[in-house]
């Protein structure tokens, strides 16, 4: 059986020593603050970034290219090898078109060679957990096909769980309106979002304060989670780490996860987030 490789994009949002650890090479998207651009993961700090942010910088991003991708598969595929690339949901990003556009290209350059391009239709962590339990199968043995079926099958059963503190970055990215954004800063209302089944950030809800709403991304899990064994929940954030754990404390306490996967989220992602927001990431039956 030819061996295969499992790649995924930068906004996986996963630490780099767990990526390097489990040996996944990743495909950078890039971004621009102070008219400055650096890939994804690189240049800035997290601290740094966010805090150039909260002095009023506002960054832009840029999507994976045709022929960025084309290069980035093409070295795995001279070394003899198949790809399963965990592409950033296409609802976002036009990341995964040039993607699958190079993947296509190069299956005709080279022949003998398989590359699948998944549209995850997640973003961060919920691509991350969709990247673990891929991971997973095939440390178990599970064939390319099998992996690529599960994938497919699987992925709108990752779901999202986000709030924000500010609400103007969501207006900055055309989430909501001018006036939506003012009037909730004013009243301190915090957004409740998801990922919905299109791939695509989707405000669901509101609540009055920081702290409700953090219960609130939590609270959501449980219809969620029922029949499923999640043996991991993964948690981001956006340089606010107390509050990213005090959200890993309530999973562990109301649903007995005891791995919490928690990192800071990336800075292609937090572009369009700003500070403060926090996700919660989880398998289940419905987005």
């Amino acid at each position: 059986m030819k061996e295969f490789v499992i790649t995924a994009d930068s906004t996986v949002d996963l630490p780099k020593e767990w990526l390097e650890e489990h040996h996944i090479p990743v495909l950078r998207l890039s971004y621009t603050i102070d008219g400055q651009s650096y890939p994804d993961m690189e240049g800035l700090s997290k601290k740094e970034f966010f805090d150039r942010i909260r002095a009023g910088a506002m960054p832009t991003t840029s999507q994976v290219t045709p022929s960025q991708a084309r290069e980035f598969f093409e070295s795995i595929v001279k070394d003899g090898k198949d790809i399963i690339h965990i592409g950033f949901s296409s609802g976002l990003s036009g990341s995964v078109g040039s993607e699958q556009l190079a993947a296509q290209e190069l299956m005709e350059d080279y022949p003998d060679c398989r590359i699948t391009v998944i549209d995850s239709l997640c973003a961060c962590l919920g691509e991350a957990l969709l990247l673990y339990y891929v991971l997973k199968q095939k440390q178990e043995g599970k064939a390319y096909d099998e992996i690529v079926t599960w994938a497919e099958e699987n992925k709108l059963h990752v779901c999202h769980n986000v709030t924000v503190d500010d609400l103007h970055h969501l207006h900055r990215g055309g989430r909501i309106s001018k006036a939506t954004a003012v009037l909730g800063s004013m009243v301190k209302i915090k957004p409740i979002i998801h990922v919905d089944d299109n791939g695509k950030l989707v405000v669901i809800g509101k609540e009055r304060g920081r702290k409700k709403s953090l219960h609130k991304i939590v609270d959501m899990m449980a219809d969620q989670i029922k029949g499923w064994d999640n043996e991991i929940a993964m948690v981001t954030h956006g340089d606010c780490e107390e509050d990213a754990q005090y959200v890993a404390d309530l999973i562990r306490k109301q649903y007995g996860i005891q791995t919490v996967l928690i990192n800071v989220i990336g800075t292609v992602i937090g572009s369009h987030t700003g500070p403060g927001v926090v996700a919660t990431f989880c398998m289940g039956n419905k987005r």
